[in-house]
């Protein structure tokens, strides 16, 4: 009997073996495919490969935006309940609130994938991960970094968080800037960790690279000045912008008030536009050199013609054009010089509205610089046949129509250049602009000899800091408020450009409604763009003129008061 049990073990031992063996088999052979795509499915996970937004540079090679590395920590709340014991660690460590916490893995119960931190610095997400809890995993990400903060911001502009250009070049070039991302399969163990790198699906793209026109050195000089400036006389801000004359490169652009990009918590909309594109305002005095030169085009006037402008005011029906001063009979060159707004609407009058007009479209008044920039304002140039006398005499000295101060430094680039207009642009330069003429090489020598006077002995004296010659013009004029014009609000402004003999740079300053004594153009503006010329022209190493002007600091005004 014992040797039938002995043998009946023997079978039922041999037969689990053979039934084991079996479905070894059919594990490991037949069904071996099937039983990898399992595993894999509940291992393995695709994951995104985030790319690098491109660096955009100044016209030196300096970084003005880049993508730095760092952790985006998220949890999977199917693996992560929101009673987990972990969670007051697991917030604390992410610097969140853990009834917040609880209460955000609880509505999103149902979910796979929730954000935790978007974008913090390595070290964070480390010690979060060093926690090991259940369903919480880090994931690498860019976040964009502007260097010069505030100096730059309202040309760069900045992106949102998923690094999608909102403002400036980051959301003109987006497109450019943008790489592409892709993506890759991992498997990850039972933690959630990832143990091996399956290789790519798609690969990533880095996007490209953008070099601007503009030149950090400048950048940081134009935006200290104005700074200072604005501090200094209480206004409500200003603008700066700085152009070659020979490329319409924009070398710098400057606003205040300004914003740090890095820090999102400045971002509201009176701080982030960029108000030498946006903002428009009535040029004043500051077109004045263009009537002048619509007169020499005509042929009918040369800079020594004289005009009487006396007794110091001008009746037009209902209206009254004044000057500060009865100036008497005043050459056109002295009319500039002295900013008469009577002298230079008498030389109007003698013209069409038509020639006037013309001129000041040729220049980019009315119209796009081309720019690209967003939020750009074009401004308004009425049309010439429904031009009153009255207002071509108001558009004479920069009245009945609106510019924005890009579109004046263009407009005083022909001046300085001989008469040619260039496009303007924010990228760098590597071929020869094409331009096209729009008053003779003379008429452009002549006003600007006549801008030269003006620094150094009309109502710009104080733009004069004694090293370069400099050229250009003062205007003030009143703000436009919901009532119309403001009373006690001013808008200080200057144009010019240096050095006189061979112009390279054109500035113009804005400053918006100074609070203190002083608010007349020659008083605000023109010292900042002295200071500003003299600066900038030494780091382009321009040799000083030699018959530099060194007057003192008196003070000018403006004929009309812009």
């Amino acid at each position: 009997m014992a040797s039938w049990r002995h043998l009946l073990v023997l079978v039922a031992v041999l037969g689990s073996a053979a039934a084991v063996g079996a479905r070894l088999v059919e594990l490991q052979v037949l069904d071996n495919e099937f039983l990898r795509e399992q595993g894999e499915a509940r291992t393995a996970r695709v994951e995104p490969i985030d790319a690098n937004r491109g660096v955009i540079r100044d016209r030196h090679g300096e970084p003005l935006a880049i993508s730095t590395p760092v952790k985006t920590l998220w949890a999977n709340p199917g693996e992560l309940p929101s009673d987990h014991p972990a969670i007051p660690r697991l917030a604390e460590a992410a610097e969140l609130d853990a009834a917040q916490l609880r209460e955000r893995l609880a509505s999103n119960s149902e979910r796979e994938f929730l954000y935790l931190r978007r974008k913090v610095q390595p070290a964070l997400a480390r010690e979060v991960m060093e926690l090991e809890v259940p369903g919480v995993y880090s994931r690498r990400e860019y976040r964009r970094y502007y260097p010069a903060g505030e100096v730059t911001s309202h040309v760069i502009g900045f992106t949102n968080i998923d690094e999608q250009g909102q403002e400036g070049m980051e959301l003109s070039f987006n497109h450019w800037l943008a790489g592409e991302k892709g993506s890759k399969r991992v498997l990850r163990d039972n933690r959630g960790r990832t143990i091996r790198d399956l290789g790519p699906i798609r690969e990533a793209h880095p996007g490209n690279d953008l070099n601007l026109s503009l030149d950090l050195r400048l950048q940081y000089l134009a935006y200290r000045e104005l700074k200072a400036a604005v501090e200094a006389h209480g206004a409500r801000g200003g603008t700066v912008v700085m152009l070659d004359v020979d490329s319409g490169e924009i070398l710098a652009m400057a606003n205040q008030p300004a914003l740090n990009p890095n820090d999102r918590g400045q971002r509201d909309p009176a701080r982030v536009r960029n108000r030498a594109i946006t903002d428009l305002y009535e040029p004043g005095s500051t077109v004045k050199p263009f009537t002048a030169a619509a007169a020499l085009e005509s042929g009918e006037f040369t800079p020594e013609t004289v005009i009487n402008t006396s007794p110091g005011y001008r009746q037009m029906g209902a209206y009254t054009i004044r000057d500060h001063h009865d100036y008497g009979r005043l050459s056109l060159a002295e009319i500039i010089v002295r900013s008469s707004n009577v002298g230079i609407s008498r030389v109007a009058s003698e013209l069409s509205g038509e020639r006037l007009q013309n001129l000041f479209y040729s220049v980019g008044f009315g119209q796009s610089t081309g720019i690209g920039f967003p939020g750009e304002s074009v401004g308004i140039l009425p049309a010439s046949v429904n031009l009153r006398p009255v207002e071509v005499a108001a558009l004479s000295y920069g009245y009945g129509l609106s510019v924005n101060a890009l579109q004046m430094a263009q407009a005083y680039m022909t001046l300085a250049n001989g008469g040619i207009r260039y496009p303007v642009t924010l990228l760098k330069n590597d071929e020869a602009p094409k331009g096209h003429r729009v008053m003779s090489q003379e008429t452009a020598r002549q006003v600007r000899a006549m801008l030269a006077r003006v620094v150094e002995e009309g109502t710009g004296t104080r733009a004069d800091q004694g090293i370069y010659r400099l050229a250009g013009k003062t205007g003030t004029v009143h703000l436009v408020g919901a009532s119309g014009y403001e009373a006690d609000q001013y808008k200080a402004l200057f144009a010019g450009m240096g050095p006189v003999d061979d112009p390279q740079v054109v500035t113009v300053v804005t400053v918006d409604a100074p609070s203190r004594t002083e608010y007349y153009g020659g008083e605000v503006a023109a010292p900042i763009f002295g200071r500003i010329m003299g600066d900038a022209l030494r780091l382009l190493n321009v040799s000083p003129s030699g018959g530099a002007s060194m007057a003192d600091e008196s003070t000018g005004t403006d004929g009309g008061q812009g």
